[in-house]
């Protein structure tokens, strides 16, 4: 019984589309272009193997970025991938939030894809059932989960990456429908969604969250698809080409161009997105030496917004 009246076919493995979507796109970027992206990033690895951000210091967060950038220009060498290992190994028994031990899943899996160690070859036989039960323990009353354990509400953002995390277990989300009920609630007016159930503006991140929560659960319905469409045209900045965190903000963002970007090709809705403007917008932000900067208003890079940077080129690449 379906009580949300929606698609009951498989779950469509996000990541893995996500991924391979954006590489053919990649390949088809100048060579010029890519490779000075991969000196920028190989030469933002520390010592450790890990990656930072601005704040300095090895972090699973921007890890997990800089490898799947690399991974997108099919760029991870057994080496640098080797070196990445014994960071992510050296942080397997430390306490994570949500978002932490997301990053550190999908850096295990392209790691070793890499031709690195395989970081949980040592695990326990019984390591799924223990990170399942960790991401359990986000699970917030309201049927979405948050960024740490024992909240007393979930998050739209940290549902869908806990919902990822399961399909990297190859598991099913337990109690699938108390959380499409928890994503249907942060639905507003305005035809998009909000992070936190006191909003009552949507944001073009929480809304990309929920629709890809929601194609993980084959849960989109024509309705909701048109109204979030709509939501994402209207975010657009007209001076500047890209899109606003949400409709209130004046100006464009690079995290939230690459979302609304995604999201809407993945919805087909490209012809609402005015691509020359969206690459012109995109290229303006990049580096000579390499690495995108998070906006105008910015005034340096990191391999947070490398991956957003060239994940926009790659999805509207041929187009």
């Amino acid at each position: 019984m379906n009580p949300h009246n929606i698609d009951d076919s498989p779950a469509k493995i996000y990541l893995h589309s996500l991924t391979m979507r954006l590489l053919e796109g990649a390949e088809k970027l100048p060579a010029h272009l890519r490779d000075r992206h991969v000196r920028y990033l190989n030469a933002s690895q520390n010592p450790d193997g890990g990656y930072s951000g601005r704040a300095g210091g090895s972090d699973l967060y921007y890890t997990g970025f800089a490898l799947r950038a690399l991974a997108m220009l099919q760029s991870l060498d057994m080496d640098r991938c080797t070196r990445t290992a014994n960071f992510l190994t050296q942080r397997i028994q430390q306490p994570a939030s949500a978002i932490d031990l997301f990053s550190f899943l999908v850096s295990s899996v392209l790691v070793t894809l890499g031709g690195g160690t395989d970081v949980l070859a040592a695990a326990p036989a019984d390591w799924r059932d223990r990170v399942s039960a960790t991401l359990e323990a986000h699970r917030t009353p309201d049927g979405g989960y948050a960024k740490l354990p024992n909240s007393p509400s979930g998050s739209t953002y940290h549902t869908f990456l806990i919902a990822l995390a399961y399909q990297i277990l190859e598991r099913p989300l337990p109690n699938l429908d108390q959380a499409i009920t928890f994503i249907l609630s942060r639905r507003r007016d305005d035809g998009g969604f909000v992070e936190i159930a006191p909003m009552r503006r949507s944001g073009a991140n929480p809304t990309a969250a929920a629709i890809g929560f929601l194609e993980t659960a084959s849960a989109i319905t024509p309705e909701i698809r048109t109204s979030v469409v709509d939501f994402f045209a209207g975010l657009v900045s007209e001076f500047e080409g890209g899109y606003r965190a949400n409709d209130r903000i004046p100006t464009a963002d690079l995290l939230s161009t690459f979302t609304v970007v995604w999201s809407l090709l993945q919805m087909n809705g490209g012809d609402r997105i005015d691509l020359e403007a969206v690459r012109s917008y995109v290229l303006s932000l990049e580096a000579k030496a390499g690495g995108f900067q998070g906006g105008l208003w910015d005034n340096a890079v990191d391999v947070e917004y490398t991956f957003y940077g060239l994940g926009t080129l790659a999805a509207l690449a041929g187009r």
